[in-house]
């Protein structure tokens, strides 16, 4: 049985997926992908193994920082979001232009969100590296995080690195948070550490009432870490300001992060068939038009807890500059 790929298959290009880091351990572990895979899989956290038996190793991250260029690229582009706005589908249309690699919520990034910073500070630069791997030499690689990993979306994003921000405004965001079965079941079992990550930034919402309430500081976490970034130059898109009009919402951010792509193949990808399926389970159909009936029948199904939780947020920004910034945000963008 081999013992893993060499250094040379590692750095060579993206085949050798950098999918999961463990710091305690000192151990990654290096998935062999094809440009189909990364194509295909909606995630590259540990569901990815549920689709089908994949050749894994476990290397010790000391041998592969060690096999590292001696100035390797760090110039992947990233997508931060807030959850449940559309990010994946965004990700997948860009990862359509040619020579741009997709990499989707690889566990990596998760992992590094346990550990403090002075141990995430030791791994980010490796990191960043192997994420900017693509396959052609002229190929750029785009990562969209996990949600929660905008905690640490500013040590991520080197220094003048670039970052498309994807957000809804709240009056958006809660109703199609309610209007999803999966995405309510996680609201409570998140509730206590977005809690802490607010408080840490100097946000005191009151004990949630409903489950409005916990989607209304879903938002607000996610929100105001992505407002602490200022290292990098950041775009931020509202997603159903994008639905809006597909096809210029990708010609601009296509031009902002450098990637090259023609008027008609832009137009190709933003009236293409991905707009109109599930984009996390492609098999499914899922459109604008349905998006829109389903956060307006949440609207009216709970419209006074939506209420009383905008007016909570409201509330809390008079002592919470971040969270204040990011109301005044949402509310140019009504």
């Amino acid at each position: 049985m081999s013992s893993g790929p060499s250094a040379q298959e590692i750095w060579k290009d993206a085949t050798w997926l950098a999918q999961a880091v463990d710091p305690r351990a000192g151990l990654v572990r290096l998935v062999e992908m094809t440009p189909d895979d990364y194509r295909e899989a909606s995630f590259l956290d540990d569901r990815m193994f549920q689709q089908r038996p994949r050749i894994t190793h476990l290397v010790p991250w000391a041998s592969v920082l060690g096999s590292a260029p001696s100035n390797p690229r760090r110039d992947a582009r990233w997508i931060f979001h807030i959850s449940h706005v559309g990010s994946t589908l965004i990700a997948r249309l860009l990862g359509e232009i040619e020579g741009v690699l997709s990499v989707r919520e690889p566990r990596a990034l998760r992992d590094l969100t346990f550990f403090p910073a002075e141990v995430r500070a030791r791994f980010i630069p490796l990191v960043q590296a192997l994420f900017s791997r693509s396959f052609t030499p002229d190929g750029a690689a785009l990562i969209k995080a996990t949600s929660f990993v905008s905690e640490i979306a500013a040590e991520l994003i080197p220094d003048n690195g670039k970052a498309l921000f994807l957000y809804t405004t709240p009056k958006s965001f809660i109703p199609g948070i309610l209007a999803g079965e999966n995405s309510r079941k996680e609201l409570a079992g998140r509730a206590e550490q977005r809690m802490a990550r607010l408080a840490n930034r100097g946000v005191q919402l009151p004990p949630p009432r409903h489950e409005a309430d916990l989607a209304a500081a879903a938002w607000a976490s996610e929100m105001v870490a992505l407002q602490t970034v200022s290292n990098a130059e950041v775009r931020w898109a509202d997603f159903d300001t994008v639905l809006e009009d597909m096809r210029g919402s990708l010609t601009w951010m296509a031009e902002f992060f450098g990637f090259d792509a023609s008027k008609k193949r832009l137009e190709e990808i933003a009236t293409g068939p991905l707009t109109r399926r599930y984009s996390k389970a492609t098999q499914y159909e899922y459109s604008p038009e349905l998006r829109r009936e389903l956060l307006a029948e949440a609207g009216r199904t709970h419209r006074a807890d939506i209420d009383s939780a905008l007016a909570m947020l409201d509330a809390a920004s008079e002592t919470a500059p971040l969270l204040r910034k990011a109301l005044d945000r949402a509310q140019a963008e009504s």
